[in-house]
């Protein structure tokens, strides 16, 4: 599997690379419903889920730097900011740097209540068994990755 002269993929990986998209679009469905079943049980949607959660990994942001984060529109993220904060699990804060656009929290409940999701979905993952192993995980994140940055980041809005 080489490189072609002008620093494009041989066609055999690109057919390889095309096999990882086909993968992906069942993976992220599957996951999605797995996600659904298990955020119900808190009485979360999934992105209400998907909200906090980046919330807990990157602390306070904006609902327009939640959206590009997820490649997301600003309005979807609105809108489940709005049910996160109806149930007490999010709250606005003065932003410094932009005095239009707060910035959004974890509130204490919020805090919580992502805490016992990704405490499920992680007793799911330990599943997989010890037959993966760390380097076949950094080997495939670095693919993913590298897929998402040439995808680029276009504006969802």
């Amino acid at each position: 599997m080489s490189e072609t002269p002008r620093g494009l993929a041989s066609e055999e990986l690109t057919d390889r690379l095309a096999e990882v998209f086909d993968l992906v679009g069942p993976l992220y469905r599957r996951t999605h419903r797995k996600v659904e079943q298990d955020v119900a049980v808190q009485g979360l949607s999934v992105g209400v889920r998907a909200v906090l959660g980046m919330l807990r990994d990157h602390g306070p942001m904006t609902v327009p730097q939640m959206g590009r984060a997820q490649a997301l529109s600003r309005q979807f993220v609105q809108r489940m900011v709005n049910d996160a904060a109806a149930r007490g699990l999010v709250e606005s804060a003065p932003n410094p740097a932009h005095k239009r656009s707060s910035l959004i929290r974890l509130a204490e409940q919020g805090r919580a209540a992502i805490t016992a999701v990704t405490d499920r979905e992680r007793a799911v993952l330990r599943q997989v068994g010890g037959d993966v192993t760390d380097s076949e995980v950094d080997a495939c994140l670095r693919v993913l990755s590298r897929l998402l940055d040439l995808m680029g980041d276009d504006e969802v809005d």
